[in-house]
């Protein structure tokens, strides 16, 4: 567990903020930051910070070996030696379990469980490492000489343990010199107050009830239910990330730095390509530059097409989770994104398309969301075929229905459409006054969710957001 929320927001960060903001030189305010993330990663994982400096340190030295030769042989040798130790760190520290979990059930072995704890965030930091070293093999980027920047580029604790992943030649410059005014403070603020309220006010009132099925007997499940489930946790995995995403690109502002978005109203796609283009796009970004190009793309041909794109989507599905119910959802995306390369899904009418693709995320997101595959494919057959509504089903349908759940469902409907879209433009047209009067108002709405969602973590309880298990 890392720092309690309440500790985070009323003491951590504002003291990191204040120290970064006296401290002279960018050397200081950088070696601050390193302190700070070690301290915020320490705090709930003491043990698993060795592993992350030790990873950092083999990833900055296989840079430095890289850019210090121009063989293609060496650079070749060494990229390929660190993509397989940042693989070696993954395959024993997350899928160590699973690995041994599917050899007991194919071959009846009896290989004890490793029990090995997953590391919070350790896709995240290890892909980031990854990059790094690529992009300097590819010449994108220079090899970085100091291993503090190389540290704090991939330890920076607001994207350290859920996100975005961060290329680092997008904060390369910003590692030596940045600026932060009154507005980007100020911004960044109002974006962390935002993402901040989708976690806690709507992503977490969406879990109660989702918690609650997940957890009932399936026999309690019916068609009601099973919908109900569904589309909270629809509601609960975007809110929560795409919360966490803000929250991190707002307080990268307010220290100067900018992250790139990693969502864009994902649920008005109108098809399951076009939500990929939206939905975790750091992640799909990183699968697209250095797994699905290095394979060969769409240039070799259409099986070799269809191979990259199912290998694509079965290791997004395994990069989720060590479980088998994680693969499969990427499965069912690679397969209808090659379903809507021979239909003509993109010729069908926005809201026919849209309607279509939240029923296919919505109905994949109960297996990545279940325990098991009984459990999900129980759930996705009431969702059509559950007409019974004995009086337990009913019953745990209505206890979720509370006056609190559906107003709060209501309102993360809208705000999950491109609504702020629309009021952008309308500012765009609007007089002076009316801006000023507009962007009070934004910091008045921000602050708001600030002193509710605070109000909501004092009532206790603990609500990890979701990707920390990643």
């Amino acid at each position: 567990m890392v720092f309690s929320s309440l500790s985070f927001i009323c003491v951590f960060l504002p003291a990191v903020f204040l120290l970064h903001q006296v401290i002279p030189g960018f050397k200081g305010k950088n070696a601050l930051l390193i302190v700070a993330s070690l301290l915020f990663y320490a705090y709930g994982e003491p043990v698993y910070i060795v592993l992350m400096i030790i990873s950092t340190l083999f990833n900055w030295l296989f840079g430095l070996l890289i850019g210090r030769t121009d063989q293609p042989g060496q650079r070749k040798a060494w990229v390929a030696a660190s993509v397989v130790v940042n693989l070696a760190f993954l395959g024993v520290f997350k899928y160590a379990g699973m690995a041994v979990g599917t050899i007991d059930a194919l071959f009846g072995a009896n290989i004890p469980d490793p029990g090995i704890s997953l590391p919070i965030g350790i896709s995240f930091y290890t892909f980031q490492a990854m990059s790094y070293v690529i992009d300097v093999y590819r010449n994108d980027v220079q090899a970085q000489r100091s291993y503090p920047k190389v540290l704090l580029y991939i330890a920076f604790f607001p994207q350290l343990i859920a996100g975005p992943i961060v290329k680092y030649h997008d904060v390369e410059q910003q590692l030596a010199q940045r600026h932060a005014d009154l507005h980007d403070i100020a911004a960044g603020f109002r974006r962390f107050c935002i993402g901040l309220g989708k976690k806690v006010l709507v992503a977490n009132t969406m879990a109660v009830a989702v918690d609650s099925i997940y957890a009932a007997q399936l026999d309690h499940i019916n068609i009601a239910v099973a919908w109900i489930a569904a589309l909270a946790y629809l509601m609960q995995i975007y809110f929560d990330f795409s919360g966490y995403s803000d929250m991190a690109i707002g307080m990268a502002r307010m220290f100067g730095f900018t992250y790139q978005e990693n969502f864009k109203y994902p649920y008005a796609s109108p098809s399951v390509k076009v939500f990929w283009r939206r939905w975790h796009i750091s992640l799909s970004t990183w699968f697209r530059l250095y797994v699905y190009f290095p394979l060969g793309g769409n240039r070799k041909g259409r099986p070799r097409t269809v191979f990259n794109k199912m290998m694509i989507f079965f290791l997004c599905g395994l990069w989720h989770g060590a479980s088998w119910t994680f693969v499969v959802w990427g499965l069912i995306h690679g397969l209808f994104l090659l379903i809507e390369e021979y239909l003509p899904i993109h010729k069908l009418p926005k809201p026919v398309g849209v309607v279509y693709t939240l029923l296919v995320v919505t109905v994949a997101f109960v297996l990545f969301r279940a325990d098991s595959f009984e459990q999900g494919g129980w759930i996705i057959s009431q969702m059509f075929t559950g007409w019974h509504f004995e009086y337990a089903c009913v019953e745990l349908a209505m206890r979720q229905l509370t006056p609190l759940f559906i107003v709060t469902f209501l309102v993360a409907v809208v705000a999950a459409t491109p609504a702020k879209g629309a009021l952008e433009r309308f500012v765009d047209d609007a007089p002076d006054n009316t801006v000023a009067a507009l962007e009070t108002a934004s910091y008045v709405f921000a602050l708001a969710l600030l002193a509710l969602s605070l109000l909501s973590l004092s009532g206790g309880g603990y609500n990890p957001f979701i990707y920390f298990r990643f």
